[in-house]
């Protein structure tokens, strides 16, 4: 069995601010036991207004946020998942990354979000993620405490080809860093994690972005630990930030891959050339 915390976060438009949140979990999910700890999408930063947010974007060699957490795992001992920061990329656009820290404070694996989150909602809400944010191109898989883990971030959580991929690479564990708007969150949150649990026959943890922010948005929250047959193991609400601990059972997973083998069952289909 492997301990996790899951961090649920209000993050605002003020790093500094963020980054203390993040170091003090960092030291709560320590002194609970966890071996790793996971945040949400953009941790260090929620900022719709990119002109104000400009300032603060910068490489990941500068980022304070990055740095604050990684000399934080480093004192505590303990691995931590940064559902993603952002960053700029060296091309001067911006990515929209995740970061796997080690208990070293080394980073382990990076994931560059790769499909971008470009929807008008019925709500009259609007999100052009692609105006700013280059999207990544690949897939990343690391060796760490709570077992192989893959990474993904928010709206991936809508392409099931990515999910099977990390399920061809044998994942037990999926994280899904969020900051899932109010609607889309009530209409798909739970189902669309307990769907890529199952599919992928591995644990789902979903750390989420929740309840009133500093630029005036709302996110859904209910951050989420799934297990491989799709039961909730735990849901953080979507009220109000907070932390929460859970277990990593690998006999769990190896006891559903056994029982329900769709990894291996998995077959090519080939396209129809019609009529």
């Amino acid at each position: 069995m492997a301990r996790i915390a899951v961090l649920q976060m209000t993050s605002g438009i003020d790093p500094a601010v963020n980054a203390a949140v993040i170091v003090e979990a960092i030291g709560r999910a320590a002194e609970g036991g966890a071996a790793m700890l996971f945040t949400p999408e953009m941790s260090g930063l929620l900022d719709r207004d990119r002109e104000r947010a400009r300032a603060h974007i910068v490489l990941e060699s500068e980022n304070p946020v990055l740095a604050a957490a990684r000399a934080a795992a480093a004192e505590r001992g303990i691995w931590v998942a940064i559902g993603s920061l952002a960053v700029k990329r060296a091309d001067g656009r911006w990515a929209n990354r995740s970061f796997l820290i080690d208990a070293d404070g080394k980073i382990a694996a990076r994931y560059d979000k790769i499909h971008m989150f470009d929807v008008q909602l019925e709500t009259g809400e609007t999100w052009r993620e692609s105006a700013a944010y280059g999207a990544g191109d690949r897939a990343a898989v690391a060796e760490t405490p709570v077992g192989r883990l893959g990474l993904t971030i928010c709206y991936d959580v809508r392409f099931p080809a990515l999910f099977e991929e990390l399920g061809q690479q044998l994942c037990d564990v999926i994280a899904v860093p969020a900051a899932f708007t109010v609607p889309t969150g009530k209409a798909h949150w739970h189902v669309l994690q307990r769907a890529r649990a199952i599919e992928a026959s591995a644990y789902v943890v979903a750390a989420a972005q929740v309840g009133r922010h500093a630029d005036g948005r709302e996110t859904y929250g209910h951050s989420l630990l799934v297990d491989p047959w799709g039961e909730v193991l735990l849901d953080l609400g979507g009220e109000e930030p907070g932390l929460g601990f859970a277990e990593i059972d690998p006999v769990r997973i190896a006891q559903v891959r056994r029982q329900l083998p769709s990894l291996a069952n998995r077959r090519p289909i080939l396209r129809s050339s019609g009529s």
